[in-house]
């Protein structure tokens, strides 16, 4: 071998090594196409936060528009550490719901953001999957997560699922401190003007409740403490839901991008390593990123 050819092998192992030693240890996956909600403006944002925790590189996966043929719409779920859903819209091919819920119950990690707890009433599995949703076709099934005695309990009081007043600034308190995604984090901190979801129902089996938001009657809540994150254990899966985050403008909001970022790594590896910013919202004080 020349000094040349010797030079031109070490030169191209070092690139790859470097590359190597660059590439984000995970893998997720985003899917959207449908929604009822603004998934233009917010995957960008959603791609974009998970890309800069450098923990993952981010695929996205669009659905044919509401109303076309999806039977060609098959992610390669088992590809990925973690599936983040921003999806609301027609029903997925049999195959391809199939597919999901293999996939998390063998030990997948799924991410339901905002609007997506509304997709699928009729899907048994996805049901089970994000233990609370939205949507008729829940109202009648399943129970809502109520705060009673210091405990969540399900209640099976026959209501609507799913349901919000208008924007507002509220307040969130953590109910589970010592779970790796609400782990150091304040025990409460303020959220920007948002829809604070209430009225979620479902099966509600294997869920743990997070951190919570009261939604006053006054400002057309429930007058209860409504769950705003929570996790799900499906099979060998991790399944998270993050209420929060509107609209792009409310993805600005350091409590969303902090407990979606840790959210999204413990979905995909069962643990959190980033740290909690200097930035985080206070009790009374909410926070925002350019």
């Amino acid at each position: 071998m020349t000094r040349k050819h010797g030079f031109m092998v070490f030169a191209v192992w070092f690139v790859l090594a470097a590359a190597a030693i660059a590439a984000p240890p995970n893998k997720a996956l985003i899917v959207d196409g449908q929604n009822g909600h603004d998934w233009k403006g917010t995957t960008p944002v959603l791609k974009k936060l998970i890309e800069e925790t450098g923990l993952f590189s981010v695929d996205v996966a669009t659905s044919p528009p509401k109303g076309q043929d999806m039977s060609g719409f098959k992610p390669d779920f088992a590809a990925y550490n973690v599936v983040v859903s921003n999806y609301q819209g027609d029903a997925w091919p049999e195959a391809t719901q199939k597919a999901l819920a293999d996939y998390v119950k063998r030990g997948g990690g799924l991410v339901i953001y905002h609007f997506a707890c509304a997709a699928f009433g009729e899907w048994k599995d996805y049901n089970d999957m994000i233990g609370i949703g939205w949507g008729k076709l829940r109202q009648d099934t399943g129970a809502y997560v109520r705060l009673r005695d210091g405990k969540f309990v399900r209640d099976n009081s026959p209501g609507k699922a799913g349901g919000h007043g208008p924007m507002q600034p509220f307040q969130i308190v953590v109910r589970d401190p010592n779970h790796p995604i609400t782990k150091g984090l304040p025990p409460a901190f303020m959220q920007v003007p948002d829809e604070l979801y209430g009225w979620l129902r479902g099966p509600a089996e294997n869920l743990t409740v997070l951190a919570t938001a009261f939604a006053p009657k006054d400002k057309g809540g429930s007058d209860e403490h409504e769950p705003v994150l929570f996790t799900v254990t499906y099979g060998k899966g991790r399944v998270f839901q993050n209420a929060l985050g509107h609209t792009p403008e409310e993805l600005k909001s350091v409590a969303f991008i902090v407990t979606f970022e840790r959210g999204v790594e413990w979905a995909a590896t069962g643990k959190v390593t980033q740290k909690v910013p200097v930035d985080f919202p206070t009790a009374d004080k909410a926070s925002v990123r350019p």
